[in-house]
């Protein structure tokens, strides 16, 4: 239909909103869904001409044919459209198209009432939840923990501007308001995805072994210590024991015991708490939640060496000169029965009047001397120990990891790692050996080193490695090495000890395949474990820091940037950016005076400025 261009401009308005309108009505009176019905199994291209005489079998005008490609163009369920053409989709298509499109009515009905309930939870607006409150929780958690990696990220995105909240500053507190996480929850383990809780076929089987009566079948096989004393030294809060001392004196020579208690002597191989074991990793401690490798009441009672307890042990009897030289050693299924359980504390108070004290410390020094001689690359720095109360208050302390009780432990375990490593290493036996190669540049030697030393010095070693077979371990001074005092906290130091206990015949070994398969599956959950255990601590650290703004610091700067400097608070051992102005020039290793401008622990945000 042409119009007459010199027609007024009011009435040529009115007559198209007449032809619009004619042409609206003409389109109730096509049924696309009846007309797919017949067409849909001929799978042809149809001309418009032949699909308007279809919906408009008499005397169709060019308002018929304005009518069909409306009609058409705003109904793609059952037909492609193409210009003048229809071509008809096949019955799988249109139920997919059904799918899509009830999913999308979902998606935008979700995103319209999920958009205005968080508004109203925001602004503290009494309102009803909607029916899918617990699918919008779920979506909201995810865009928060895995941001573009979650599934849901548009979606989350989209129903979070609806709502007019900022993605970035305010859906924590949303999530809080909610009651889906806590002021100060851990988020860590919804993106590590580590359950603090046991499987319940894990918790029945722990419980179980727990509860039994305890019967050492193997008891014909282990050597009867418990004549000796034995004592545990561990910190204050600890109830998982692992390895436990004991020391005699026998005039010409000192006999020195490390006691690791057998965990392979409770839990076998490929059982269900074990398959856990492996999924976990290693136990997790962190400043308010300590997360066990297996159940606690496996890892505190029945596994732990706990004063007057009878324990099947490991035990590493070591054999030394007068001078604390080792002169031989033998490793031995064992009883074992603690009878005094120190703290760290209790022995630094005790260390220059216990003989037992003085003579393990003469041990561990001597020990250490001649790893140093080796080459061994000896990092001390403190560690910063903070603990978070019932009622999330912090208290922060600086512990002297070379104490009398610390040093002592820390040498001993090194010599019986090493022991059982010289044993397996004989045996021919594979386990989870470490090595690491010589560090990348020496900043000082033996003990000397400053804070700021240290510091780089710790920076600068190589990679440790994990391999089946025996290496030199550059950082340690020591021909071969592994980890198997802590065989209630971690996985590699359990495998070890089972390799232990297959060569002294209480089990079957590992293969060099299985050792290579463990290696392999652990790579993954210590690196989880590893990241999650820094982070928590940095967080509480940090919330310790929110409260000391304003409190001026000593640092030391560890090396320049662009228009910052790295710099360690020292007090605190947490390192922090601080930006330069003013034409300062700092170098590395010069000590600061900072202020604490500003701590957000949720932001994982430390500023500070010089003065």
């Amino acid at each position: 239909m042409r119009l007459d261009p010199s027609i007024l401009r009011i009435t040529m308005v009115h007559t198209l909103k007449k032809i619009a309108s004619l042409r609206n009505a003409l389109i109730s009176h096509i049924n696309i869904k009846e007309l797919w019905e017949v067409l849909n199994t001929e799978q042809e291209w149809i001309d418009l001409d032949t699909m308007t005489g279809l919906c408009f079998p008499e005397s169709p005008s060019c308002d018929h044919e304005s009518a069909v490609v409306r009609a058409f163009f705003s109904n793609r369920l059952y037909f492609k459209f193409n210009h003048d053409r229809f071509f008809p989709n096949t019955q799988d298509q249109v139920e997919q198209k059904i799918v899509q499109e009830r999913e999308t009515a979902r998606r935008n009905r979700m995103i319209k009432e999920g958009g205005e309930w968080l508004k109203n939870v925001l602004t503290d607006t009494p309102s009803s939840p909607p029916e899918n409150k617990t699918q919008i929780i779920n979506i909201l958690k995810s865009f928060y923990l895995f941001q573009k990696e979650s599934k849901t990220y548009n979606l989350g995105k989209t129903m979070l501007a609806k709502a007019g909240i900022d993605p970035d500053e305010e859906i924590f507190q949303v999530l809080v308001k909610l009651g889906v996480f806590d002021k100060n929850e851990n988020t860590d383990l919804y993106k590590y995805n580590i359950s603090t809780s046991f499987p319940g076929n894990v918790m029945e089987r722990a419980t179980e072994m727990s509860d039994s009566q305890q019967e050492f079948s193997d008891s014909r096989m282990r050597k009867d210590l418990t004549g000796l004393s034995l004592m545990t030294i561990d910190g204050q809060a600890t109830l998982d024991f692992d390895d436990a001392i004991s020391i005699e004196d026998h005039g010409d020579h000192y006999c020195l015991g490390i006691h690791i208690v057998d965990v392979g002597h409770f839990i076998n191989k490929g059982d269900s708490i074990d398959q856990e074991a492996l999924v976990r990793g290693s136990s997790i401690y962190m400043p308010d939640q300590k997360i066990p490798m297996i159940p606690a009441c496996l890892a505190e009672n029945l596994c732990s060496l706990k004063a007057g307890q009878l324990r099947p042990a490991i035990s590493i009897m070591v054999n030394l000169s007068k001078s604390c030289e080792v002169i031989d050693y033998e490793i031995i299924p064992s009883l074992i029965r603690v009878e005094r359980q120190l703290t760290y504390y209790d022995v630094n108070i005790i260390a220059q009047d216990s003989k037992e004290i003085i003579i393990l410390r003469d041990i561990a020094e001597q020990f250490r001397q001649n790893r140093m001689a080796a080459g061994a690359v000896q990092i001390t720095l403190p560690d910063i120990n903070v603990w978070v109360d019932e009622n999330n208050e912090v208290t922060v302390n600086r512990v002297n990891r070379e104490s009398p009780g610390r040093m002592l432990v820390s040498e001993i375990m090194i010599m019986a790692n090493w022991l059982m490593a010289k044993f397996l290493a004989q045996h021919n036996a594979p386990a989870i050996y470490r090595s690491q190669t010589a560090p990348r540049e020496r900043l000082y030697r033996g003990t000397e080193g400053s804070l700021f030393q240290n510091c780089m010095q710790r920076r600068l070693l190589s990679r440790f490695v994990l391999n089946p077979e025996p290496e030199h371990h550059s950082g340690l001074g020591l021909d071969a090495y592994v980890t198997s005092t802590s065989p209630i906290r971690k996985y590699f130091d359990l495998a070890t000890q089972r390799q232990i206990r297959a060569v002294l015949g209480l089990e079957a070994p590992y293969t060099m395949k299985e050792i290579e398969n463990i290696i392999q599956v652990l790579e993954q959950p210590m690196s989880c474990v590893s990241k999650l255990q820094f982070n928590r601590h940095r967080y509480w650290m940090l919330k310790y820091l929110e409260k000391r703004i304003g409190q001026k610091e000593e640092a030391v700067v560890l090396y320049k940037k662009r228009n910052t400097c790295q710099i360690l608070i020292s007090e605190y051992m947490i390192e922090c950016d601080l930006p330069l102005s003013g034409g300062i020039d700092l170098k590395p290793e010069d000590l600061i005076q900072i202020t604490i401008q500003h701590a957000n622990a949720r932001k994982n945000v430390l500023s500070v400025f010089m003065g």
